[in-house]
This record gives structure tokens, C-alpha cells and sequence, in this order.
């Protein structure tokens, strides 16, 4: 049976695991939202830009279906 100091140290050790653990998912977790405002930024310039191009096409004559 542990002793009632075994069972503080058990609880110690296992409160800096666990703030130890917290501390690389949060890391992660900022990590992940750069990323993700990256592609985000990736994606609404590509999208801006085919809607340029759509437009340009529209306004020289071509059609959805023509190739240039």
C-alpha cells in the first residue's frame, strides 16, 4: 500500500505530466491556427484571382466553354 507521501509525489508527477502534455498541445494548437489562416489566405487569392480572370474572359468575348 502507498503511503500517504508516495501518493503526493504519484500526484505531483502526474500534475506535470499532464502540464508538461498541455503545454505541447497548445504549441500544436497555435501552430495549427497559422496554418490554417495560411491555406485561408492561399484560398481567397486563388479565388479572387479566378474571378479576375473569369471577369477578363467575359469582358474580351470568350465563353465559359471557348479555349483561348
Amino acid at each position: 500500500m502507498c503511503s500517504p507521501f508516495d501518493k503526493r509525489v504519484n500526484a505531483l508527477a502526474a500534475y506535470a505530466s499532464l502540464a508538461a502534455e498541455a503545454g505541447v498541445l497548445a504549441a500544436r494548437w497555435r501552430t495549427l491556427q497559422a496554418d490554417l489562416a495560411s491555406v485561408d489566405a492561399r484560398i481567397t487569392a486563388v479565388s479572387e484571382a479566378l474571378r479576375r480572370l473569369h471577369h477578363d474572359g467575359a469582358e474580351s468575348g470568350h465563353s465559359e466553354g471557348d479555349v483561348p
